[in-house]
């Protein structure tokens, strides 16, 4: 399965140029909207969370990809629920977020835990859990073109390394954002002429392989930016916070905005 899913990539890989874009600097900070600097300000926000930020820089992220009060999200891959959280802070009462959780295996079944428990804290009042895998067709359980912004916060490499079927799930993204809509991807730089199968094991990804693939679905690079870059990363170790625990955090990693047209 896994051997699969990288050949599929390859093969995306292969199809055409995709669009390049220079990176964006950091935003200043009074450039960061007050909704989002506030969200991560929070004081009752996990200790756990705050710990992550510095590693993190959510709010770079979150105003890069244009999250705001009032919006409609959705959280694809949410693991223990830290991105879930700030952008249910961030759209607000008068926002939704839908926190979408895959199924995982029994030995993972914590991740699943961590999340149920954030989902009943006050701040995630207008989130609306989704526990599908994503090979459910319904993963995305609302109308086509309901969406303002979704993202995937570092875990578009575990999904091909699982085998999914990103055709699927890009289309899926696309059916469920607003035409102008966002879809912001995460993720950590593999070293460039690598093995992809090599890569992925190390739980990483070629920015050029996934930015081709997510366009074969119709997006649109709008924008990239270098705040999670790291030069001093040698890309060669695993990224997986249960094999590299005190390198979290410091992987150079690509931040790209794609768009709907």
């Amino acid at each position: 399965m896994r051997i699969a899913a990288a050949s599929a990539l390859l093969l995306c890989f292969a199809l055409g140029a995709s669009t390049s874009v220079p990176e964006q600097g950091p935003l200043a900070e009074d450039k960061i909207p007050a909704a989002i600097r506030d969200a991560v300000a929070a004081s009752d926000r996990p200790d756990a969370d705050k710990a992550l930020d510095a590693g993190r820089k959510p709010a770079q992220v979150l105003a890069f990809f244009g999250v705001a009060p009032g919006m409609k999200a959705a959280d694809l891959f949410a693991g223990g629920g830290y991105t879930t959280e700030l952008l249910a802070r961030i759209v607000g009462p008068n926002g939704k977020v839908w926190s979408q959780e895959p199924v995982f295996p029994p030995e993972r079944k914590q991740i699943e835990d961590a999340w149920e428990s954030r989902l009943k804290r006050p701040a995630l009042a207008n989130v609306v859990p989704v526990h599908k895998a994503f090979s459910d067709p319904d993963f995305l359980p609302m109308p086509p073109g309901t969406l303002d912004v979704v993202v995937m916060n570092m875990n578009y490499h575990d999904l091909v390394l699982q085998g999914g079927d990103m055709d699927k799930v890009n289309g899926a993204v696309w059916k469920a954002l607003r035409s102008g809509g966002v879809y912001g991807i995460v993720d950590h730089s593999a070293a460039q002429g690598g093995s992809l199968i090599e890569s992925l094991n190390l739980h990483r990804i070629d920015e050029t392989a996934l930015t081709r693939q997510v366009e074969k679905a119709g997006f649109q690079l709008a924008a990239a930016s270098s705040v999670l870059r790291n030069p001093a990363d040698t890309r060669d170790w695993n990224t997986s916070p249960g094999k590299a625990a005190d390198k979290r955090g410091t992987s150079d990693r690509f931040v790209l905005r794609f768009v709907k047209p």
